[in-house]
C-alpha cells in the first residue's frame, strides 16, 4: 500500500488497484480529497501491471457530496471535472464500489465510472435542489442517460435517494454485493471485466434513454405543471428541469455548457445562498452553549400525552412513529375514542397513499393506549400536557402530575406562549418542566420550540434536543417570554396586517402581497382556514372587531364556507364584498379616511416590525442566535426557504434600511415602531443581524 495523500490510499493486487478515500467523517470532495483521487487515478492509469481500478471508501458512507464550505471560495488543487475526466478517460475498467450514500458530487464521480457495484442498503441522489443548485459536475447530463428522463426529472427536482434496488433495475448500479462482501465483490467484478474484455462504458456516450424523449416536449409541460404549487418561487427545481431538457435535445458537451451556465447562476444567487445558509443554521441551532454534548441524558422510552385532541393525537403520531409507546389521558370517554379514532384514520389515510403498510398501521396503533386516569402515567418517563391555553387549567394538571408522576420524570407543557415559570412553579420539581411546543398539525409540522424556564435542568434541555431529532423534528432552543419567539414575532405582523385593513387595505391585497413574497397563505387566510372562532366567545361578542362581526354572521372560515373571504363549493377564495362592508363600516366609525396603499408598504409594514421583534428577543436572550429565529420561522410559519428567514432577509434588505424604515413609520404612526436598541446600536456599529 503506497500513501497518495493523507485521505487517499493505492494498493495493487495482483492486476487490479484498489484507490481508497479515508476523508471523515462523509468523504467529501475537498480539495485534499480531488488532489488524492486525481493522483491515484494517474498512478494507477500508469502501472502497466494493473489492469483495472476499483475506488472504494473507508468509513461510513462512499462520497456523500461536495464540501460545501469550499463555495466561494479560491478553487485549490485540481478541479472535479479534472478528476472526473481522469477517470472517465482511464484506459482500464474503472469501478465504483460504493457503501452509505452517493450524493451530488459523489454520485457525479460514480457515474464516470466505467461500472458500478453497491451493497444493498447504499442509496443514491442528486440533492443539490436542496441547497438551491444543481449538479454542477455533469449530473444533469449523465443521470438522465442512466435512469430515463422521468426518472431524472423525479430526483432530481426533490432530492430524493433512490436505494440500491431501485438503482440497480434503472441501471444506475450493475450489481449488487452482499452486505460486508463490497471489496472482494468490485474486485471480482473489475477481474472479470478484464477477462470479458468488458467495453470501457462511458455515460455520457448512452443516448437511448434521452433519444427516447425527444421531440416531446408533453414531457416537460406536464411536469411543471404536475409539481407547480411544490415549485412556487424556487428557481432550482426549474433550473434542474431546463439542464435535462439541454440533456435531451443537444449533443453532450453544449448539455455540459447549459449546466455550467446555469450552476453559476444558482450558485451565486441569493436563493442559494439562503439555502446553503439554511443548511448550516439548521446543525448549528443544536449546538447549546451552555449545554455541553456530554451531559447526561434521561432515558425515555414510554410517553404519556394530556389531552387527546387534534393537538395531543398529532404529538402522540410522532412518538408512536419512532417506537416509542405512548398513554393518552382524557376526561371522558367519548372524546378519548374520539381521539384514539382520529389517529387510526390519519394513519390509514397515509397507508391508503403508499405511505405505510396496513402491518405498519396495526403496530404503531398499537403503541398508543388511551386511560381516563392520570395515575396512568405514574411509570411513563415524559409526560406532555396538551389541553386548553388556560393558566388556571394547566397549573392545576401540573400540580396534580408532581403528585403522580416518578421521580426524574420530565414534565412538558405544550403551551404556545404561557409562562412556564408559572407553570412550573406549582411543582417541587421546576427543574424537571419544559415546554415543547409542537405546532399543528403536530404529526405533519417539523418545528419543534423547546422552552427553557428558568429552573429547567441541563439534562432536560438536552434530553428534549435528542428526542425532536429521534421524532423528526427540526428543534430551536427559545426562553420565557409571551409567545416565546415564533408567536411573539407573529404578533407583530398581525398587528400590522390588522390595522393596515383599518387603514384601506383589503384582507387579499395583505394576502396577495405576502402569497408573491413566497408564503403558503397570507394571514387572513390563514385565519379562515383555522376558523375564526378560535378563541372567540359567542356570549362576550358584542361586536367591537371586524372578526367579531364575521363570526356573529356565521362566517366562520372555510367550515363555514365563508370568513374573511367568500368560498365557493371547492373550497376556492373569492374577495367578500360582505367583508368589505364590514370593514369599510368599521372605517367611517373611526372617523379614518380610507387611502390607497401600495404593495411595498404593505411588505415593509408586515415584514420590518417582525425583524425588529427578533432583535428584541435576541437583545433579552429569548433566543440564542439571529439564525435560531430564522428556522423557527422556516419550520413553523411558512417563511419561504429561499428567503432564509426573517433576520437573514433583513441582512438581504440592510439593517440601515429596516432602521431607516422604522423610525419613518415611528413618526407617522406611533411607538410602536420604535426601533429595538439593539437595532439602532448593531447599525451605528456596522454590524449585522448574522453576527448577533
Amino acid at each position: 500500500m503506497s500513501a497518495i495523500n493523507s485521505v487517499t490510499d493505492l494498493t495493487v493486487e495482483g492486476d487490479v488497484a484498489v484507490i481508497t478515500l479515508n476523508s471523515p467523517p462523509v468523504n467529501a470532495l475537498s480539495a485534499n480529497v480531488r488532489e488524492g483521487l486525481f493522483e491515484g487515478f494517474k498512478a494507477a492509469n500508469a502501472d502497466p501491471a494493473v489492469k483495472a481500478i476499483v475506488l472504494i471508501c473507508e468509513g461510513r458512507t462512499f462520497i456523500a457530496g461536495a464540501d460545501i464550505t469550499e463555495f466561494g471560495g479560491a478553487s485549490k488543487g485540481p478541479s472535479l471535472t479534472e478528476v472526473q475526466d481522469m477517470m472517465e478517460n482511464a484506459p482500464k475498467p474503472v469501478v465504483a464500489a460504493i457503501h452509505g450514500t452517493a450524493l451530488g458530487g459523489g454520485l457525479e464521480i460514480a457515474l464516470v465510472a466505467h461500472y458500478r457495484v453497491a451493497v444493498p442498503s447504499a442509496r443514491f441522489g442528486l440533492p443539490e435542489v436542496n441547497l438551491g443548485l444543481l449538479p454542477g459536475a455533469g449530473g444533469t447530463q449523465r443521470l438522465p442517460r442512466v435512469a430515463g428522463v422521468e426518472k431524472a426529472l423525479e430526483m432530481m427536482t426533490s432530492g430524493r435517494h433512490a436505494p440500491a434496488k431501485e438503482a440497480l433495475e434503472m441501471g444506475l448500479v450493475d450489481e449488487l454485493a452482499e452486505d460486508g462482501k463490497l471489496r472482494e465483490t468490485a474486485m471480482a467484478f473489475a477481474r472479470k471485466a478484464v477477462a470479458e474484455n468488458k467495453p470501457l462504458v462511458k455515460v455520457r456516450d448512452n443516448n437511448t434513454k434521452v433519444e427516447a424523449a425527444r421531440g416531446k416536449p408533453e414531457i416537460f409541460a406536464a411536469f411543471r405543471k404536475a409539481n407547480a404549487r411544490k415549485f412556487r418561487g424556487f428557481l432550482a427545481p426549474e433550473y434542474n428541469i431546463r439542464c435535462i431538457e439541454a440533456a435531451v435535445n443537444l449533443p453532450f458537451n453544449e448539455g455540459l455548457a447549459v449546466e455550467r451556465k446555469l450552476f453559476t447562476e444558482l450558485v451565486t444567487g441569493s436563493q442559494s445562498a439562503a439555502q446553503r445558509y439554511t443548511f448550516f443554521a439548521e446543525r448549528q441551532a443544536q449546538k447549546i452553549p451552555d449545554v455541553p454534548d456530554d451531559t447526561p441524558l434521561i432515558p425515555v422510552k414510554s410517553v404519556g400525552i394530556i389531552g387527546a385532541g387534534t393537538m395531543g393525537g398529532g404529538i402522540a403520531m410522532n412518538f408512536a412513529n419512532a417506537g416509542i409507546p405512548v398513554v393518552i389521558v382524557e376526561l371522558k370517554e367519548d372524546a378519548l375514542q374520539r381521539g384514539l379514532a382520529t389517529i387510526r384514520k390519519n394513519y390509514e389515510r397515509t397507508a391508503s397513499r403508499g405511505g405505510l403498510t396496513a402491518e405498519q398501521v396495526e403496530q404503531r396503533c398499537a403503541l398508543i393506549t388511551g386511560a381516563l386516569d392520570m395515575n396512568a402515567l405514574a411509570p411513563v418517563d415524559l409526560v406532555i400536557e396538551a389541553v386548553f391555553e388556560r393558566m388556571d387549567i394547566k397549573k392545576d394538571i401540573f400540580t396534580k402530575l408532581d403528585a403522580i408522576c416518578k421521580p426524574g420524570a420530565i414534565l412538558a407543557t405544550n403551551t404556545s406562549g404561557l409562562n412556564i415559570d408559572e407553570i412550573a412553579s406549582v411543582t417541587k420539581r421546576p427543574e424537571a418542566v419544559i415546554g415543547l411546543h409542537f405546532f399543528s398539525p403536530a404529526n405533519v409540522m417539523k418545528l419543534l420550540e423547546i422552552v427553557r424556564a428558568d429552573h429547567t435542568s441541563k439534562s432536560v434541555i438536552a434530553t428534549s434536543m435528542k428526542l425532536a431529532k429521534q421524532i423528526g423534528k427540526i428543534a430551536v432552543l427559545v426562553g420565557v417570554c409571551p409567545g416565546f419567539v415564533g408567536n411573539r414575532i407573529l404578533g407583530a405582523r398581525q398587528r400590522e396586517a390588522q390595522k393596515l385593513v383599518l387603514e384601506g387595505a383589503m384582507p387579499w391585497d395583505i394576502d396577495r402581497v405576502l402569497f408573491d413574497f413566497g408564503f403558503p397563505m397570507g394571514p387572513f387566510a390563514m385565519s379562515d382556514l383555522a376558523g375564526l372562532d378560535i378563541g372567540w366567545v359567542k356570549e362576550r361578542s358584542n361586536g367591537e372587531t371586524i372578526r367579531d362581526v364575521l363570526c356573529e354572521a356565521d362566517r366562520r372560515g372555510q367550515k363555514t364556507g365563508a370568513g374573511y373571504y367568500d368560498y365557493d363549493e371547492n373550497r376556492n377564495a373569492l374577495p367578500s364584498p360582505f367583508t368589505e362592508k364590514v370593514i369599510h363600516d368599521f372605517i367611517v366609525k373611526s372617523g379614518a379616511n380610507p387611502r390607497t396603499i401600495s404593495d411595498e408598504e404593505i411588505l415593509e409594514r408586515c415584514l420590518y416590525p417582525m425583524i425588529n421583534e427578533g432583535v428584541k428577543i435576541l437583545e433579552e436572550g429569548k433566543a440564542i442566535r439571529a439564525s435560531d429565529i430564522d428556522i423557527v420561522w422556516q419550520n413553523g410559519y411558512g417563511w419561504p426557504v429561499y428567503r432564509g428567514g426573517p433576520m437573514w432577509y433583513g441582512d438581504q434588505i440592510s439593517p440601515a434600511k429596516v432602521l431607516a424604515k422604522m423610525k419613518e413609520f415611528q413618526a407617522t404612526m406611533g411607538d410602536q415602531f420604535k426601533p429595538a436598541p439593539l437595532l439602532e446600536k448593531m447599525v451605528a456599529e456596522g454590524k449585522k443581524f448574522s453576527d448577533l
